[in-house]
């Protein structure tokens, strides 16, 4: 095995970060549609019920 590299640690920790940052953005958009999928059926629901 080689010996790590000065720019490894800096590309490692960017790596990191810019994955975190893609994660929760994904993430962020799952909640996002998953809501808007449910808040019709949540006003079907309310309307149907009364």
């Amino acid at each position: 095995m080689a010996a790590p590299l000065p720019g490894d640690k800096r590309a490692g920790f960017t790596g990191l970060i810019v994955g975190a940052i893609v994660l929760a953005c994904v993430l962020y958009g799952i909640v996002l549609l998953t809501n808007h999928h449910y808040a019709g059926k949540a006003d079907a629901t309310a309307t149907a019920t009364q």
